[in-house]
């Protein structure tokens, strides 16, 4: 391999990285679109498919290493599994997540076109396809999909209620290859319609962004999220039981919003283990104030248990379990092979859930339909619109706290800001150590606590109706764009 070679993978894998600041917490949007730019221009100097796998796999080394290296810390520090495993196995999670990229690269290096095409038809098209691809296959993890980076400040975050995340990753690419191509030609004819072509759909993005998809509903509901700030390593153990009952009880009881929120399994005891009386004096607050209470515990039906949130208070008591369970976190996929894994290495309490399945009646709390969503689940917005346009609010419980301080947490919050532009819906979350936050139906942090304190958030939300383009079509409408694309591409290819 000659030395201006390794030079490229050098670069990509850079490239990589500095995409990392396009998410929160730094939110510098334009460095993906710089960054994918780059990449673009060096697969178009090859056309060699395994060198282009090459630039794409290093390109995603850099993007997930940088991006999702909490992995770490979830195993090690809190599944205590041993450092030299911990990181070996969190660059095997990396190394698959970076062969997306590379199956793209490979691809393109494939279907030879020229310049023009393949910036801006063959590239993106590809590009947001692998993203589409990691977001469903073996469960999914879209985690980092470029589209995330544009929110809730760039022009391009105007085509998220219409087009959804992977419509902006696929815009984002649109963009990157542009812009490769205005550097590559310059100020002769492709360069300048490359610039004209850019400019439209960053002031169309803007302008989409103005238009007011749904609209308010209801009376303003007072709401209060509750942040314990219980360390993952304590959560669980029993001599910490009674001061987190204490914790959350004293959170409630210092509220008098209508809607009051716990996080994610955040009494760690099973439904019917917990004390009869401490349920009652929750409830009755509650009741005091008209209103309602849920509460984050696992809960356990024919043998079967589940990560769940049930409601006390005024309104019937109801549940939602949890659908979209994590691999090895919460489930094992195929037990017989995997096992060992759980048992033998992991620490990891309730990691064999069940799912409490698709489709769950939405909560009917405080005068409010609520479309509830419990940590990892609000990574899919295809399966979010599922509840709408039936539901005002969006509601999310989590658990960060295992991933310590890391970006996990923002990047977490990050998303959720884009299901509330893809729905038009105001999004709760109520986190155990943080991102607690409220954010506003147009994608934008209206009120968040400091992560890793106890606290408590009181806010005055508003319910809204009716439906986004995205929330009708969901990801069918970005699925025809990209087969237009490729429809093009094969088009170009046969001439």
């Amino acid at each position: 391999m000659n030395s201006l070679r390794i030079f490229h993978f050098v670069l990509a894998a850079i490239g990589g990285v500095f995409a990392v600041a396009g998410f929160a917490p730094w939110n510098v949007f334009p460095l993906p679109v710089v960054s994918l730019a780059l990449l673009f221009f060096l697969w178009n100097r090859t056309d060699r498919p395994r060198v282009s796998a090459g630039l794409g796999f290093a390109f995603g080394l850099g993007l997930f290493g940088a991006g999702t290296g909490w992995i770490y810390i979830a195993l090690h520090d809190f599944g205590h599994m041993p450092a030299a495993l911990a990181f070996l196995a969190t660059t095997l999670f990396v190394a698959l997540l970076a062969a997306f990229p590379a199956l793209a690269g490979y691809l393109q290096a494939k279907l030879p076109l020229p310049s023009w095409q393949r910036l801006t038809l063959l590239f993106p098209a590809l590009w947001a396809c692998v993203e589409l691809l990691r977001g469903y296959l073996f469960t999914g993890f879209p985690w980092l999909s470029l589209g995330y980076s544009q929110v809730p400040d760039s022009p391009l975050a105007g085509y998220a209620p219409i087009l959804g995340v992977y419509g902006v990753s696929l815009l984002l690419a649109l963009s990157a290859g542009l812009l490769a191509l205005l550097a590559q030609q310059r100020w002769n004819r492709h360069g300048r319609r490359a610039l004209i072509l850019l400019s439209i759909l960053w002031i169309g993005g803007a302008g989409a962004g103005i238009i007011e998809w749904t609209s308010p509903t209801g009376l303003p509901l007072k709401v209060t999220l509750l942040q314990g700030n219980i360390t993952q390593d304590e959560k669980f153990e029993e001599e910490r039981l009674i001061g987190t009952l204490e914790t959350y009880r004293r959170l409630v009881e210092g509220s008098d919003a209508r809607l009051i929120v716990l996080p994610e399994t955040a009494l760690p005891l099973l439904r019917d283990s917990l004390p009869a009386s401490y349920l009652d004096i929750l409830k009755s607050h509650a009741q005091t104030h008209d209103g309602d209470v849920l509460l984050g515990a696992f809960e356990e039906q024919d043998g079967r248990y589940y990560n769940s949130m049930f409601s006390l208070g005024t309104s019937p008591s109801q549940n939602y379990r949890k659908n979209h369970l994590v691999p090895f976190g919460e489930f094992i996929p195929l037990r017989s092979v995997f096992g060992w894994l759980i048992n033998d290495v992991l620490n990891i309490p309730m990691s064999d859930l069940s799912s409490g399945g698709e489709h769950q009646p939405l909560l009917h709390l405080a005068g409010h339909h609520i479309a509830m969503n419990i940590c990892y689940e609000d990574v899919f917005g295809e399966e979010i619109i599922r509840a709408l346009p039936q539901a005002t609010l969006l509601l999310n419980t989590s658990n960060d706290a295992w991933y310590g301080d890391s970006s996990a947490a923002m990047q977490h919050n990050q998303i959720s800001q884009m299901r509330a532009l893809e729905t038009g819906r105001m999004m709760l979350r109520a986190t155990n150590t943080g991102v607690t936050s409220v954010i506003g139906h147009n994608g934008r942090i209206l009120q968040m606590l400091p992560q890793h304190q106890e606290a408590a958030l009181t806010a005055q939300v508003q319910g809204y109706s009716g439906a986004t383009p995205y929330v009708v079509w969901g990801n069918m409408a970005v699925v025809v764009l990209l087969l237009a694309m490729f429809a093009a591409v094969w088009r170009w290819r046969i001439r």
